[in-house]
């Protein structure tokens, strides 16, 4: 029977063309003898059952070809839009391969060729080059866009910058408030090069000094439809960090795992998206080499991570700009990934002491009896805190005048004091008061500020007050009205920073108090994994219309918009530098505000995370970060508390926070012993924060980062990659805190050289290993790193009095006896020091059995502080006599000089 089966053979080299010619689909020509003889019998059970069941049985033929053989981890899923059948599937010409068990690699996924875009030449332009993108046949998306415009441009020698858009229509781009800076590389320096694949598009990137593959996504096809943009990528090794805000540790799970970037008022949990949305995400390499990827793009966006090691991109709008980061190494990653967001911003150093916090300290008597009571304890204490109790029925703007009549007097009491004052300022602004009773509503109205619905008129949501208008940020009249509000309700209580919480913005209404249409933006074709199953879920309405685009394209943006406007008015008002705290954040939000990670509970493993969350927000830009100090949500322990406190010592930013319902938590509520712990760990802050400024005033001015982990500082040890339960502040302090209930030891990592303990001077001779470390409930490991000097204050109730106190300098010499470090120093409040040159600077040098310091930059600011005293680690031998500025100095021994003999 030749006929027949050279019937059939030819039909399917005739199959074979088509596909190709169609979907750039292709069988292998080159089929063996048992391949062929498969295909015969499938045509022969075919030619027994009607035309569909022929069809049904030529589409599995083609999902069990060499196109489909892809192993399971190296899957992309081709049904990510919704579920599949098999038949649907292979409508799509993607491949069907069922697994055992319902998680994991993907059933329904895309053979290796499919049909996408094709790429036309590349021609140059004034920033890079371009090129235009052409589908021929429709994808099986929705409202698909045939031609897209590719422009490509060398940012910097290590930022390389690719773009995808409609190359027809203008469609919404996020446009970061100051901008980005224009391009300045060499191409003949640059550290990267890219190639393209025409046909289906895709490009690779690759490092240039070792030919790494750092992107590919040639992996899978590229789709760009109005309400889904997809496009996935190889990965060069399974360590990748960021993409928050989530509940992770610090190395992401690549086990077919997926993270949403959608802000929402979700306390801190596993699987789900929280507060804030940052698209980016750094890999370590081999030999200490990373990159990082940025994707700019404000809408809901799913990230799915696979252990190929890959990703896949899903965006429901906007366009894909994309920034690739070369390094080469993770801080310069950092550094590249600042230069496009913005450095950031320079905080008050009064913000650096210790805050404290309740939702529930009801009346103005209270919240000054609470701070007199830790300055009587003995505790330090720089800024006293209100939450919402303050206001008249719950509206920002106003004091509740019989629970707070006295408010302004309190607050003139702590500047008195050498204290500062705090407040909360939710943006939902009350809608329910009678005309003319509520200023903010009556002129906002008046002004037009507030976000509206698809009909046109003011969306009302719900929140604390009740009914509630939210104010569009977006707009330049919502920014000079807001600063207006913030003007007027300053001159009566003359705040020294706002909090702005609830600005995801978060409702307890899904929509709006009426609902929301029935439209493609409340339910689009594809909807990621958010909390609620609704992109309006806990919030407004994606059909709400705000100045520069709708609320679907703008919801993530809305805290940074907040954050600016009001870093911009306590500017104008106060003339000194802000302090904003944020809880929803997106890129380049460190430069207007701080952000603390939201309500966490007070647990042990809440503690634990709390770690990896700050870690993150410094990789994101946001150095100024803590978590709640002893948790938010329910009753804390005496031991969990003394814990938070030792490792909130050690936040950049650090305040004690607690609920309405909860036992107190205030440090001077506990046992003798307890607050005997808990005063050590805030004393030992307040002697570092010399230090801690410094560190700020670099990552303001070089985009260094302040709370750092350790793979960023030692890039070349696999034992740092994954370290999350200790951390760095800068180079050179390493902080080990304890984690577990009961634990009176514990296993820290020190990298190799040696370090000295900050408690005793105890020198720990490292290889790059584990040691088991004493932990007693009053102690906190903290260890320096051999080489380094660090500045430090006499400890006060108060940075305004510690900061008259003297300094004094820890000296933890190297083997060789040399050590080095720095000191910035300005009034800690006034505007723009480091760019007006109103400052001072000074570098400490030790070495040759001497310590000097070199005055870089001086004003008067350090006029009448002295260093009052020293202590040197790692000494080899007793000294003999010491001298100050030449002069000996009278009776010492060497414990003065913390002197520690070598073994």
């Amino acid at each position: 029977k030749v006929g027949p089966k050279l019937e059939v053979v030819n039909n399917i080299v005739l199959v074979w063309s088509i596909l190709s010619l169609v979907s750039c689909r292709s069988i292998s020509i080159g089929l063996n003898v048992a391949s062929v003889d498969l295909l015969l019998r499938q045509d022969a059970a075919a030619r027994r059952n009607t035309a569909g069941s022929a069809v049904r049985s030529e589409k599995v033929g083609i999902s069990g070809d060499r196109e489909c053989t892809a192993a399971p981890e190296a899957r992309f899923d081709c049904a990510r839009d919704r579920t599949l059948t098999r038949g649907e599937c292979e409508e799509r010409g993607c491949c069907y391969g069922p697994l055992s068990g319902s998680a994991g690699p993907p059933w329904c996924f895309y053979p290796r060729s499919y049909p996408g875009y094709t790429m036309g030449p590349l021609s140059p332009t004034t920033r890079g080059q371009t090129a235009t993108l052409t589908r021929k046949k429709p994808s099986y998306l929705p409202k698909d866009i045939s031609s897209l415009r590719l422009e490509v441009i060398e940012e910097t020698t290590g930022c390389l910058h690719l773009t995808l858009k409609d190359a027809s229509s203008q469609r919404y781009e996020v446009h970061l408030p100051g901008g980005i800076p224009e391009s300045s590389a060499d191409n003949q320096s640059v550290f990267y090069a890219a190639e393209y694949q025409s046909d289906p598009f895709g490009f690779i990137v690759r490092r240039r000094s070792n030919g790494r593959v750092i992107m590919n996504t040639t992996v899978a096809p590229l789709l760009f439809a109005d309400q889904y943009l997809q496009m996935s990528t190889s990965l060069a090794s399974s360590l990748v960090s960021g993409l928050g805000e989530h509940y992770t540790s610090i190395l992401l799970d690549l086990n077919w795992t997926s993270l949403t970037l959608w802000n929402r008022d979700m306390a801190p949990h596993a699987d789900a998206n929280l507060y804030g949305a940052h698209p980016f995400y750094i890999v370590q390499e081999e030999d200490g080499f990373a990159h990082g990827v940025f994707l700019l793009n404000s809408n809901a966006i799913e990230v799915m991570l696979q252990p190929t090691p890959a990703l896949t991109w899903v965006s429901t709008g906007g366009i894909l700009d994309l920034y690739v980061f070369l390094g080469p190494d993770p801080q310069s990653v950092i550094r590249q990934y600042l230069h496009i967001i913005g450095y950031p911003m320079m905080p008050p150093y009064w913000s650096l002491g210790f805050h404290l916090c309740r939702w529930g300290y009801t009346t103005s008597k209270t919240t000054r009896r609470v701070a007199q009571s830790m300055h009587d304890a003995n505790f330090p204490l720089d800024v006293q805190w209100n939450d919402l109790d303050y206001a008249n029925k719950r509206r920002v703007f106003t004091f509740d005048p019989w629970r707070f009549g006295d408010l302004p007097e309190i607050v003139d009491e702590f500047h008195q004091r050498g204290m500062k004052y705090i407040l909360i300022l939710d943006p939902g602004i009350s809608s329910s008061s009678l005309p003319g009773t509520y200023p903010p509503f009556d002129d906002g109205l008046k002004r037009d500020v507030f976000i509206k619905n698809a009909t046109g008129h003011v969306l009302i949501g719900k929140v604390w007050p009740g009914p509630t208008a939210f104010p569009d940020f977006t707009n330049p009249e919502t920014r000079t009205w807001w600063e207006d509000c913030i003007r007027d309700f300053h001159s009566k209580v003359p705040v020294d920073g706002l909090w702005i919480d609830m600005n995801e913005p978060a409702s307890f209404v899904q929509g709006s108090v009426e609902g929301c249409p029935d439209s493609d933006l409340e339910n689009p074709p594809y909807t990621p994994r958010v909390v609620g199953g609704r992109l309006n879920s806990g919030t407004l309405c994606m059909s709400a219309q705000q100045k520069l685009s709708s609320h679907y394209n703008l919801h993530n943006l809305y805290g940074l918009t907040e954050a600016y406007a009001t870093h911009s008015a306590l500017k104008n008002i106060r003339r000194k530098r802000p302090f904003v705290l944020s809880r929803s954040s997106y890129p380049s939000i460190g430069r207007f505000s701080g952000v603390w990670t939201g309500d966490v509970r007070s647990d042990w493993e809440q503690l634990r995370f709390s770690i990896p969350a700050v870690l993150q927000f410094g990789l994101f830009g946001v150095p100024l970060v803590g978590a709640d100090v002893c948790g938010f949500g329910g009753d804390t322990t005496e031991e969990l508390c003394i814990r938070w406190m030792q490792l909130g010592a050690f936040y950049p930013f650090m305040r004690n926070h607690n609920d309405k319902p909860n036992a107190p938590q205030e440090p001077y509520v506990f046992g003798q012993k307890a607050q005997a712990a808990m005063r050590t760990a805030l004393n030992l802050r307040y002697s570092l924060l010399p230090f801690l400024y410094t560190l700020f005033h670099h990552t303001h001015t070089s985009a260094d980062t302040v709370a750092r982990p350790l793979f960023i500082e030692f890039p070349t040890d696999p034992n740092c990659q994954s370290i999350d339960k200790q951390f760095l502040w800068g180079s050179l302090l390493l902080i080990s805190p304890v984690l577990e209930e009961g634990a009176v030891e514990l296993a820290a990592y020190l990298p190799r050289g040696t370090w000295y303990s900050l408690h005793d001077g105890q020198p720990f001779y490292s290889g790059g290993q584990y040691l088991l470390l004493p932990a007693p409930l009053d102690i906190i490991n903290i260890h320096v790193r051999e080489g380094h000097i660090i500045p430090q204050q006499e400890p006060a109730l108060t940075t305004t009095a510690s900061r008259r106190n003297p300094f004094f300098l820890t000296v933890a010499l190297s083997a060789g006896g040399w050590a080095r470090g720095d000191l910035f120093w300005d009034d800690g409040e006034s505007l723009d020091t480091f760019e007006t040159q109103n400052y001072c600077y000074l570098i400490f040098i030790a070495g040759q059995s001497q310590i000097v310091s070199e005055l870089v930059k001086l004003n008067g600011d350090l006029d009448g502080l002295v260093l009052g005293g020293l202590q040197v680690f790692g000494v080899p031998s007793p000294p003999r006599f010491v001298l100050a500025n030449g002069e000996k100095v009278g009776d010492f021994t060497p414990s003065s000089l913390s002197y520690l003999q070598s073994s």
